[in-house]
């Protein structure tokens, strides 16, 4: 009772004061007031120069393939390719390092894409039925004007080249015709029902082909869905022929000399009209449609489109996709080349979106040469080289294969050791692909150099195959510097070996998180399947035996029936170290802390690592493995949390179970234990005890058998492809399941992962009276239905943020987020689900309060781990190595750690750990420790300089280890002793000061909603921490002082891939993945924002149009002259008039000026693109000038020859000339 009172007073004690920024708070390490705690700020006299002049966020670059792609366009003069997507974002490429990406305001899916040839504009037709104008003459792309249409659907638009006016054909079957310029409709309208004949009684359907004639530009061809072709004479407003076809039609493409075109049909066939007889065609082919024994032709699927290109020197080039025939079934996609009498069908891995051959003119009126074909997939984009006969594709330069395992996890790298990017290089190059196209990358337009602001960064993504890639991102440019299989490192897992074939899943080497040192190039992956892999980075090949430790951190807490029994014993058993395979019975031996088993349990390992000597190439090799394996046919608990230190030889793991810490030098096991047992005699909570009687069943296998009631066993929703994640649904069934589950058990894992969440309680499950209850039983206990990876690039569950409504959904997000659990074994913790909630509104939220602990399990997460030079005990002089531990209740533990300084004592000697019992509180799960000294400044952890475990041994000088430390006090001798931990959680941030433990300052950070992601941060030659809420807004706080510096609302989380893949990195950048194919990268710095513009690529760049060729007398005479063609006569305002505005509307754009901060409108927009077109007329008029005097100078020379030799000639007769 002391123990609660004691506890209930330092609720009072440690308030944070109201929730003030910069007041000093006197809450103490375990919720005690302190005396030293009033003298505190006197001790520590920071000089922050942050403030919030110093923060701007905006999206700097976009990396990867575009989302569900629609639409492709090309302009063949300034060599720019653009994609449009299905959720309205356009991406516009050229050259290396060119790359912008632009987003219409309505999200409406980009139907299709329309350059302005060489004059740095593109228009786009949405499928909300708007037509939107592009200004690309600035290195950030802005609409000039937008056209919406009210009464028809836009389902075609054709852009003559060097024209101003753009037709548009709709599904009522009229074409309209907008200016470009002024993007208004003309009054000149092709209605479907002049274009046909009278006495044809059916509609003709959509347009969905338009074209002028090359021979003519006053002729257009319109196409219609149901199969009719119409030319219409555009100066006398009438037809000049009509084609009826039976089958549909879907693509039109002329031949360059204007008498004849093609048209692909829906049966799969080709057909072929002259101008000369259009009553049929000249030529029907079915390319891939064979004749049958009974002498029928194969029915084929339609060839979606058809491109017809000449060429000088061969025969002419026919491009078309589809077309297969319907009897070959699992027939992957494919793009016909018919050159000739040689057909070559290329197979595809992916469905063909659009394809576009590139041709050396722009001019559709002569022969074409093509030389390439742009081919858009869905998941991919490849470039067909048509100079070669074996048609090889060019190596893409762009990062379009993030994707190619769903990626699973993220992180950032910045201002990274320059030596490392080069090295991660010359290892990846040596596994490149080969036969490519030895040509250059086609598209190679826009400008980009290198900017003086740049930085080496690396970006790291793990993914679903368990593959991980680094990226150099150094420059806001993506490219690939070395790929690294983890899978490599097991055995194949087989179905055939009985218990085995329950552990085989669809990812079991997918990537949950990882932790990389860049000065030590130690690397840690941790697997979906309870497995850390540890790698130690070499140039060299070699031949290794990989170590494997197990670790057995599952708690059965039914063990300590009555608080009699030994309860400070931890309840794991020391691991098996060396062991490469999994043996189903075993031994326990004794615990670390002398707790002895009960007897023999089962056991078994979800993967099998290798247990012979391989051959591993240069590169990132494994050295350790640590396996969480089954016990008593119970799967582990997901790891949570990571921390790895060079420096000392250590890595620690934790997850809803406990701690354990590992010497990866000696491959052992240091401390394995519950959390619980971290505290000691220093737990801040009141347990319940448990219940003799329970039954012994696995909590985990009530959490994770309630997700059978979501989905079926034969195929569940959790995908890892490129499909996104469905939201739950609202029946009956969901509902009574959602009652039977704890807030906090994970709807789509079946693990509980939030920081904050609440125990759920383990009675009985409620099964389904529906049809899923039998499959519920069928399952049994031994198949763990979370082991399909959680793809980060699929989590796309719309999950609300209010506080209101939805917050068990929010909870579930939380805990697919972190990937812990935290389980009540209390059968008697029947409280509603209303009934917590209003307790979560109350202040016991704050998991600090031992009043709203009282009901609690002994059980919560170890969230977040730290190594780090600090003091672990109030009387500390001098700092040591600590481990810094947060937990799920906002409690932090300091786990002092004793390290043999001699190197060969430290591969010798053991290393000792143990809890000293020193607590800290906060509010909320805890998500990140930072620390710095008493002037302010971050104080990186200690790490080891890299060298080379695999290099030749020198006898003269023998390799020892090199430790570089950062001792808090190595740079604060007039400051005083100590340093200063931050800590942030999901509601709120402290900052304390080490040793005396006292809290200087506090900031609640959230009230409504809570933290996903923090880190402290370098910025501007200082540090600051950053946060991201789930309700989108993006945060930095001053330290130590954390005075809010900039708070924007900038992301709402509504799905649990930005969740799962933002972070934040030094000098102000952050990322996220905003699409399963795209990585966004942020910057939330001035400085970096106002260096932005110099950093992108240029779009335009001036080019000379070619000019066209001269036909000739000859071709002009018996070929047909192209009559000169006036539109504006035609479709301008004093001959066609004005179109109808209820037809369409036009709605002015906000053009975005170069160099401006903010995108200009109005009259400072307009007087700033005054500004540039004058600044542009005045380059002009001084070109003009300077050639006029060139002139002026030329003829008066011509002048005087010619006056001189008059001269000479003058008295001169003929002959003697």
């Amino acid at each position: 009772m002391k123990k609660f009172r004691k506890v209930l007073d330092g609720l009072t004690t440690s308030s944070p004061g109201g929730g003030t920024v910069g007041s000093p708070s006197c809450g103490s390490a375990a919720g005690t007031p302190t005396a030293a705690a009033a003298n505190t700020p006197k001790e520590v006299d920071v000089q922050e120069t942050l403030v919030s002049e110093n923060f701007q966020l905006c999206k700097t670059v976009r990396h990867g393939f575009p989302y569900q792609p629609t639409a492709l366009a090309f302009d063949p003069v300034q060599k720019i390719l653009a994609i449009g997507s299905r959720s309205g974002g356009v991406r516009i490429l050229g050259r290396p390092g060119v790359d912008c990406f632009c987003q219409h305001e309505s999200g409406a899916a980009v139907l299709q894409l329309q350059f302005l040839i060489n004059e740095g504009a593109l228009v786009t037709a949405c499928a909300d039925d708007t037509l939107h104008l592009w200004n690309l003459r600035q290195r950030r792309p802005a609409i000039l004007h937008s056209l919406k249409f009210n009464r028809e659907r836009i389902t075609f638009c054709h852009l003559p080249f060097q024209s101003k006016w753009l037709y548009v054909g709709t599904e009522r079957g009229n074409t309209h015709i907008v200016n470009i310029e002024s993007f208004v409709l003309s009054g000149y309208v092709i209605m479907w029902n002049k274009a046909i004949e009278l006495s044809t009684k059916t509609h003709p359907g959509p347009v969905v082909h338009l074209s002028d004639s090359p021979k003519d530009e006053g002729k257009l061809l319109v196409g219609f869905e149901s199969g009719t072709i119409v030319q219409w004479d555009l100066r006398a407003k009438k037809t000049d022929f009509r084609i009826y076809y039976d089958e549909a039609i879907h693509s039109a493409s002329w031949h360059h000399e204007g008498k004849q075109f093609m048209c692909s049909h829906s049966d799969g066939s080709l057909t072929v009209w002259n101008l000369r007889n259009t009553s049929k065609p000249v030529q029907v082919t079915f390319p891939h449609g064979k004749i049958q024994k009974d002498g029928k032709k194969e029915s084929c699927k339609p060839i979606l489109k058809v491109d017809y290109k000449t060429s000088r020197n061969s025969e002419p080039f026919v491009i078309f996709s589809g077309g297969l025939s319907y009897d070959k079934a699992g027939r992957r996609p494919t793009l016909t080349i018919m050159h000739g009498k040689a057909i070559t069908v290329l197979e595809m891995d992916f469905p063909i979106v659009e394809f576009i051959t590139l041709c050396d003119t722009p001019y559709n009126n002569e022969v074409q040469d093509p030389f390439a074909v742009v081919v858009l997939l869905e998941k991919d984009l490849i470039v067909v080289d048509l100079t070669q006969s074996n048609f090889p594709v060019f190596e893409n330069p762009y990062p379009m294969d993030v994707h190619e395992s769903p990626v699973t996890c993220t992180a950032y790298f910045a201002d990274c050791p320059p030596d490392i990017i080069p090295v991660l290089y010359s290892i990846g190059a040596k596994h490149k692909k080969t036969g490519y196209s030895q040509k250059e990358w086609p598209v190679s337009g826009g400008m980009w150099t290198l900017g003086s602001h740049t930085y080496p960064e690396i970006i790291i993504t793990g993914h679903a195959d368990g593959s991980i890639k680094f990226w150099d991102a150094s420059a806001i440019t993506l490219q690939m510097l070395y790929k690294l299989k983890t899978s490599k490192v097991f055995e194949k897992p087989k179905q055939s070996e009985g218990r085995a074939s329950e552990l085989v899943d669809e990812d079991p080497f997918a990537v949950q998180t990882v932790s990389w040192c860049p000065q030590s190039r130690i690397f840690c992956v941790v697997g979906i399947s309870a497995h850390i892999i540890l790698y130690r980075f070499s140039k060299y090949d070699a031949n290794t035996q990989i170590v494997a430790l197990e670790v057995r951190l599952q708690c059965e807490s039914e063990d300590v029936i009555s608080p009699s029994e030994n309860e400070n014993n931890p309840c794991f058993s020391e691991p098996r170290s060396g062991s490469h395979s999994p043996q189903p019975h075993q031994q326990h031996p004794a615990s670390p802390g002398g707790g002895t088993p009960e007897g023999v349990k089962d056991s078994a390992l979800c993967l099998k690592v290798k247990d012979r000597v391989v051959r591993v190439p240069p590169g990132y090799q494994a050295e350790l493995v640590i396996q969480l394996p089954w016990l008593d046919g119970e799967p582990p608990q997901q790891i949570s949390s990571l921390d790895i230190n060079s420096a000392y030889g250590l890595l620690a793991l934790g997850n809803c179970n406990g701690l354990a810490v590992v010497d990866y030098l000696q491959k052992s096991l240091l401390l394995c234990m519950s959390t619980l047992d971290l505290y000691g005699a220093a737990d801040p909570y009141q347990r319940l005890t448990r219940s003799p009687r329970r039954n012994r069943q696995s909590t985990s296998d009530v959490c994770m058998r309630g997700l059978s009631n979501f989905y079926s066993d034969s195929k569940k929703r959790i995908r890892t492809s490129y499909q996104s994640l469905t939201e739950l649904s609202d029946n009956q069934q969901s509902v009574d399941m959602e009652r039977s589950k704890s807030p906090t058990s994970d709807h789509v894992n079946g693990h509980c992962t939030s920081p904050t969440s609440q125990p759920c309680s383990a009675g009985k499950p409620r099964i389904p009276t529906g049809p899923e209850g039998p499959r519920l039983a069928r399952r049994g206990p031994g198949r763990p239905p979370f082991r399909k990876a959680q793809s980060a690039a699929c989590m796309e569950i719309s999950l609300p943020v209010s506080h209101t409504e939805g917050y068990a959904s929010r909870r579930a997000m939380l805990q697919q987020l972190h990937g812990v659990a935290m389980y009540s074994h209390d059968e008697h913790h029947t409280t509603c689900w209303s009934e917590r909630e209003s307790r979560e509104n109350s202040f016991s939220r704050s998991r600090s309060s031992s009043v709203s602990s009282i009901d609690r399990d002994t059980k919560e997460a170890i969230t977040t781990l730290q190594f780090g030079e600090s003091y672990g005990r109030k009387g500390d002089a001098l700092p040591t190595p600590c481990l810094w531990v947060g937990t799920s209740l906002g409690v932090i533990l300091l786990v002092p750690v004793s390290i043999p300084t001699d190197q060969d004592e430290r591969m010798e000697e053991p290393v000792t750990i143990g809890p000293c019992g020193t607590v800290l509180m906060l509010k909320g799960s805890v998500l990140r420790f930072g620390f710095l000294d008493c002037v302010g400044a971050l104080i990186q952890s200690p790490y080891e300089v890299w060298r080379d475990p695999n290099a030749p041994e020198d006898p003269d000088r023998p390799r020892k280890r090199k430790l570089v430390h950062h001792s808090p006090s190595s740079s604060q001798d007039a400051c005083g002793e100590g340093h200063l931990a931050v800590v942030c959680s999901e509601r709120q941030a402290k900052v304390f000061l080490m040793p005396s433990q006292s809290c200087l300052f506090v900031h609640n950070i959230t009230e409504s909603s809570f933290v996903l992601r923090a880190d402290v941060v370098s910025v501007c030659n200082s540090v600051c921490l950053a946060c991201f809420c789930a309700n989108g807004h993006v945060m930095t706080l001053s330290l130590p002082s954390l005075r809010p510096l900039m708070d924007v609302s900038y992301l709402p989380m509504t799905d649990m891939r930005i969740a799962r893949t933002f972070c934040f990195t030094n000098g102000g950048q952050a990322l996220y993945l905003s699409s399963p194919t795209e990585i966004q990268r942020i910057t939330y710095s001035q400085e970096m924002y106002d260096n932005l513009q110099e950093m992108l690529g240029e779009l335009f760049t001036p080019i000379e149009t070619p000019e066209a060729q001269n036909r000739g007398f000859l071709k002009g005479f018996f070929g047909g002259t192209a009559h000169t063609f006036d539109r504006e006569e035609l479709f301008g305002e004093a001959a066609a008039g004005k179109g109808s505005r209820s037809l369409a509307q036009h709605i002015p754009g906000q053009a975005g000026v170069e160099g401006m901060k903010v995108a200009a409108s109005g009259a400072v927009g307009e007087l700033a693109r005054a500004r540039v077109a004058l600044d542009e007329r005045g380059q002009r008029l001084g070109e003009l000038e300077e050639r006029t005097a060139l002139m002026m100078t030329s003829a008066e020379s011509f002048s005087k020859h010619a006056h001189e030799l008059m001269l000479k000639c003058k008295d001169k007769k003929w002959y003697q000339l």
